[in-house]
């Protein structure tokens, strides 16, 4: 029985395999859309890739990431004893004089694992640097796909240990974002343009956090009866309403995090002196 799907007896039929293959629909034009798909994966790709490179290079820099009374958020907690001294700041030697390179390597192992972990950026970074797919009805290049089921890729069900470090983590930077209510001589009871960058920070990083869909699960997974936990039951209804922002949320504390660094950045460097409000 004709299915509508062959192609005439003229036509070549597409190449094999992938979604190619003899029991797929034979369509042979690479995909059917007229719109300007490219431009999403397109996007996504060049976005994470700025982050990527900005996030490189002040890692690995090891320097001018704090300026009393600010820390940059990818150097905290600072774990080795090559750090700036920070006063009543974040700084464990865990790690000793032993460690030599940046100190900022060793804590940024955690945000990343849990970003790159992540629900939401997995489809990111799959459709923009891998095209599985590169959109919506739009076929994939790769001729076999075996899902998350293999080494590396099966690696990303570990991400709900990532999200418990990740609480850690955003513990942390709001301890620091406490400490920015000190001036530069650690005087409390002031305020600065960078305490506000730190506090619009840590909000979207506890936003995207929570947002997690680990976190939903957590706080309401493996409930018969919600009635008989009202409490739990609020809390992922509360989850569940950041969940459905969890996308804006992750672009949204990206820009955020990288942007407080840079901040920091500009204030230690003396390219910027940080404008006090009170």
């Amino acid at each position: 029985m004709a299915t509508g799907t062959e192609p005439p007896a003229t036509e070549p039929r597409p190449e094999s395999g992938g979604v190619r293959g003899g029991t797929r629909a034979a369509i042979a034009a690479p995909h059917l859309r007229t719109d300007r798909w490219w431009l999403a994966p397109a996007g996504t790709a060049a976005g994470l890739l700025a982050f990527i490179v900005y996030s490189t290079w002040r890692a690995f820099a090891n320097a001018d990431y704090y300026a009393a009374p600010y820390v940059s958020p990818f150097y905290s907690p600072c774990l080795a004893e090559n750090c700036e001294p920070m006063k009543a700041g974040p700084n464990w030697e865990i790690f000793g004089s032993w460690w030599g390179i940046s100190p900022a390597i060793i804590i940024l192992i955690f945000p990343l694992g849990f970003r790159l972990t992540c629900y939401y950026y997995r489809k990111a970074y799959y459709r923009g640097f891998w095209a599985s797919p590169p959109a919506c009805a739009v076929a994939e290049p790769h001729k076999k796909y075996s899902g998350e089921t293999r080494f590396p890729l099966v690696l990303q069900n570990i991400h709900r240990y990532f999200f418990y470090a990740a609480i850690v983590v955003a513990g942390i930077l709001t301890y620091d974002t406490v400490l920015a209510f000190r001036d530069e001589t650690y005087a409390w009871g002031h305020m600065g343009l960078g305490t506000l960058v730190f506090l619009v920070n840590i909000v979207l990083i506890w936003a995207y956090t929570i947002s997690c869909h680990s976190c939903r699960h957590i706080v309401g997974g493996k409930l018969k009866h919600f009635s008989k936990h009202p409490v739990r039951y609020r809390m992922w209804q509360w989850a569940g309403k950041l969940n459905a922002r969890h996308m804006q949320l992750a672009w949204a504390s990206l820009v955020s995090v990288a942007l407080a660094d840079f901040y920091v950045y500009l204030v230690a460097s003396g390219a910027f002196d940080d404008p006090p409000f009170f």
